[in-house]
């Protein structure tokens, strides 16, 4: 359970949480597990009303030092079992295959950034986003983690922290949190808060004040 990478104090805010108002329990993030698998579909953060409950318990703070970060101490992009690198596994689950239906047809793909509302069709128009930023965990206490668990976020195609954006948003973005950056396109924002919070509370993570309202107040663009 997520619990185990929590403080003691938060862990028992989180149980009694749940005992209070039953929710979907959050992805487990064992160090030991594996890696990458062939998923079929981008995973779906939980409905809004359980993510404004894991908004609610997450600790609050100032960020942490960037001291001693870098992209590297993530060991991101891994390649484990014969899989392909985490990025190609990703562009490939997101890829949508069009021109088929007829032997005159060829097929092709092309790739939706919920980002920004493009439609990319060309694989090098296409980045893979951490949709939480590694050097944003850093500074929300992955700079406390063992080597393996970074190495597990990074790579991680179980909860929601990988997606496939344009180029040109996910360098816009870069390691900014929400308060402080929103995707361009509104329609989104419900999805990517949702996102973002869950992925912060299946691993512990914390969040500065501005980025809980930001959040907050993207959630309830939510239906």
């Amino acid at each position: 359970m997520v619990a185990a990478f929590l403080p003691i104090p938060l862990a028992v805010a989180v149980a009694a949480l749940w005992s209070a108002a039953p929710a979907p329990a959050p992805a487990s993030v064992p160090e030991s597990a594996p890696l990458l698998a062939q998923p079929q579909m981008v995973p779906e953060a939980p409905p809004a009303e359980v993510v404004r409950k894991e908004l609610a318990v997450l600790t609050v703070e100032a960020p942490h030092s960037l001291e001693g970060y870098s992209r590297d101490t993530f060991e991101h992009w891994a390649i484990e079992n014969h899989w392909p690198k985490t990025q190609q596994v990703v562009i490939r689950r997101d890829a949508k295959h069009v021109g088929l239906g007829t032997q005159a047809q060829s097929a092709s793909q092309q790739w939706h950034s919920p980002y920004d509302d493009r439609i990319l069709t060309s694989a090098s128009q296409v980045d893979v986003d951490h949709v939480v930023p590694l050097a944003n965990a850093w500074r929300s206490g992955a700079d406390k983690w063992s080597s393996a668990l970074r190495h597990k976020f990074a790579n991680d195609l179980s909860t929601t922290q990988l997606v496939a954006v344009s180029v040109v948003a996910n360098r816009t973005k870069g390691d900014q949190s929400p308060d402080q950056w929103v995707p361009p396109n509104t329609a989104y924002h419900c999805v990517y808060s949702r996102a973002w919070t869950h992925v912060k509370f299946t691993y512990g993570l914390s969040v500065t004040a501005k980025e809980k309202a930001a959040l907050s107040s993207m959630l309830d663009t939510c239906p």
